[in-house]
């Protein structure tokens, strides 16, 4: 796949004011899913898209995707406005939905030529023999998609999404309920895409996925953008670690700082949670010390994105 032209600045989208609200139905109140969302997405960026369930992550990918319309905002895909010209901004995105649909009467290879039709791609343009060896499809090219195992229809949901070979490709919790041999696959043709320049913009509940994965990751609550950062300014935020120390056999836990928590682990080893901005390591060393508890081995165990996430959405009702 050829690699994806400049888009014209360094942003692959940009969302201003975007907002969302849903007309009341059945006496209930209009539902605000999106509040005023400002979110610029780099080019060339594997991009991650994180938040609770009912976040309004999947409105605004609807809204990219032109499947949903927006109440307010402004939407540039690949520099294209979606107001003002809505076909080459469609053009200019894939969506991998979560849900599977397919027609399960039409073979891959039929539901990749209807693609491509929808999308105006010319027959001399089409690449559906590469996409079926890019997701290991071509033994199943001309079989019933009724007859693919749940694994082989995600990875033909993603052929779909590549059909019209768009600069932006959307992945809506792609790896949900798969088995490892599919997830190692997708993420190996993830970052084939993102080598060749296209933009991946990622929504997942795996939150090692997206630590390992993404460049940078926008976390959204309510409706509402609670942050966007590169990782590992994101994964810096949590001021906690805990220094794990082998003391030898198990002893009375010494006095520490005020503010570490202190337990014994089933394998004997000592754990001290401490905020490092306010506790030197030092610190904990030399109360370790001054008991003269043996040092036999240490290690310091660092927050991960989980303990971020569940940081920043942990937020009172409201």
């Amino acid at each position: 796949m050829p690699a994806p032209q400049s888009p014209g600045n360094a942003d692959a989208i940009r969302i201003v004011g975007l907002t969302k609200t849903y007309a009341a139905s059945n006496g209930a109140a209009p539902k605000q899913a999106v509040k005023g969302l400002d979110l610029t997405v780099p080019a060339g960026s594997v991009f991650g898209l994180l938040g609770p369930n009912g976040a309004g992550k999947s409105t605004t990918i609807n809204i990219l995707a032109g499947l949903v319309r927006k109440t307010s905002g402004k939407v540039t895909i690949w520099g294209f406005d979606q107001d003002i010209n809505p076909r080459q901004s469609r053009a200019a995105i894939g969506v991998m939905p979560q849900e599977l649909n397919i027609d399960p009467f039409l073979s891959p290879r039929a539901s990749l030529e209807v693609q491509a039709g929808l999308y105006g791609v010319p027959k001399r343009e089409r690449w559906t023999d590469e996409l079926l060896e890019l997701v290991g499809l071509t033994e199943q090219a001309e079989s019933y998609s009724r007859h693919l195992s749940g694994g082989m229809k995600r990875r033909l949901l993603l052929a779909k999404a590549l059909v019209h070979r768009p600069q932006v490709l959307v992945l809506d919790e792609p790896t949900a309920g798969v088995d490892i041999q599919l997830r190692d696959m997708l993420w190996r043709n993830v970052r084939k895409l993102n080598e060749q320049g296209m933009t991946i913009i990622l929504t997942t509940h795996y939150l090692e996925e997206a630590e390992e994965m993404c460049d940078r990751i926008a976390i959204i609550d309510r409706g509402e953008l609670l942050l966007c950062e590169d990782t590992a300014a994101l994964l810096g935020r949590a001021d906690s670690k805990t220094l794990v120390v082998d003391t030898g056999p198990a002893t009375a836990i010494p006095t520490l700082p005020e503010g570490v928590h202190a337990q014994r682990r089933d394998d004997g080893r000592l754990a001290m949670s401490y905020t490092p901005s306010r506790i030197p390591t030092d610190d904990l060393i030399d109360a370790l010390r001054a008991a003269d508890l043996p040092i036999r081995d240490l290690a310091v165990e660092a927050p991960d994105l989980e303990d971020v996430f569940v940081q920043l959405t942990s937020r009172p009702t409201r």
